[in-house]
């Protein structure tokens, strides 16, 4: 259960951010909202129950990766389904290009394929290591607001390589 509770935080965040995502979009009530935020921490915990390496926190990350790019996460296809919200649904909710990093001390995400990497959460790094350069980055509170529409002019930050 400890990695259940290291975890919680980061799921949280994560679960979190998605149901905002859909709430923004309207039309989905806030009891529906909250099981949906549930189930969809119940998903990801159980699917990275034996992939969560604090000490690396970059190992499997690719594995935790929530992605949406014209195939539905089967994460979040399967929280929504939970709410009686169909694939086709949560295409026109959502962005159709989404990559949330659910990775321990950092979550982040990416609306579009060449969008800035935003960070949702950031927690204290065991033993006070640096976390990652931060000019990669730009901090993008709500941006995903009006990330739909308008054209990335980060391009240039895109080269960093990871």
């Amino acid at each position: 259960a400890a990695a259940g509770a290291a975890m919680r935080t980061e799921i949280s965040a994560a679960a979190a951010f998605v149901t905002r995502l859909l709430r923004a979009a309207g039309g989905i009530g806030e009891e529906q909202l909250r099981c949906f935020r549930e189930c969809l921490q119940e998903a990801l915990r159980e699917h990275y129950k034996h992939h969560w390496f604090p000490l690396v926190p970059s190992r499997g990350s690719g594995y935790r990766c929530i992605r949406i790019n014209h195939k539905m996460d089967p994460l979040i296809g399967k929280a929504a389904g939970m709410i009686g919200l169909s694939h086709e649904r949560l295409f026109q909710l959502l962005p159709s290009e989404l990559t949330l990093w659910v990775d321990p001390f950092e979550v982040s995400y990416r609306i579009g394929e060449d969008g800035s990497i935003c960070v949702l959460y950031e927690g204290p790094q065991p033993g006070g290591k640096p976390t990652k350069p931060l000019e990669s980055r730009t901090s993008c509170t709500e941006q995903w607001r009006t990330g739909r529409s308008s054209p990335s002019k980060s391009y240039s930050m895109m080269t960093v390589s990871s």
